[in-house]
């Protein structure tokens, strides 16, 4: 019980940095209150869009030699996956995988399908795909599994400062 109460009071606070962030800036935002859900295209059904104005958040792993490895939060279309071979170009590193659940979560502040396109960690760097910041409005799960958040890209790119570089691929066949 413990545990998930303190995934609950972690997701609390992530939620509300997130609104404090957003309102201290003055940015044009929308909540949206839906079922519970993290998959990618349930959630765009509920909330009413296509998959390509929804974000995936991906904590990745990136090993850039054998003592520095760097944790990586890819951020990329909806209707997308993250190309790793791109990710493992972009930071010339030998290997990119996905992290492990509970790095994760301590890293992102919030559970497998609520992660946020932002980071509040200084140890989990933000990459965005280009056609992330050029979407006039983007969906996603505001660090709780029942409420989502709409915002322009521009405003998200203005925000977050994520490094932006193309690390998305077509979904696999």
């Amino acid at each position: 019980m413990a545990d998930t109460d303190t995934r609950s009071a972690t997701a609390h606070d992530t939620y509300g940095r997130l609104i404090s962030l957003l309102d201290t800036a003055a940015v044009d935002y929308r909540l949206i209150d839906h079922e519970p859900e993290g998959t990618t295209d349930a959630v765009c059904a509920l909330r009413g869009h296509p998959a390509s104005e929804a974000v995936k958040c991906i904590v990745l792993r990136v090993r850039v030699d054998r003592r520095t490895t760097r944790h990586v939060l890819a951020v990329v279309p909806g209707d997308r996956r993250v190309d790793m071979a791109a990710v493992r170009v972009l930071f010339d590193a030998r290997y990119v995988g996905f992290s492990d659940a509970e790095t994760a979560e301590r890293l992102a502040r919030a559970v497998p399908g609520t992660v946020l396109p932002f980071s509040f960690d200084p140890g989990l760097e933000v990459v965005a795909d280009p056609d992330v910041v050029a979407r006039p409005r983007l969906y996603f799960n505001a660090a709780r599994l029942d409420r989502s958040l709409m915002i322009s890209g521009a405003d998200y790119a203005r925000l977050a400062r994520p490094r932006v570089a193309p690390v998305s691929a077509p979904p696999a066949a």
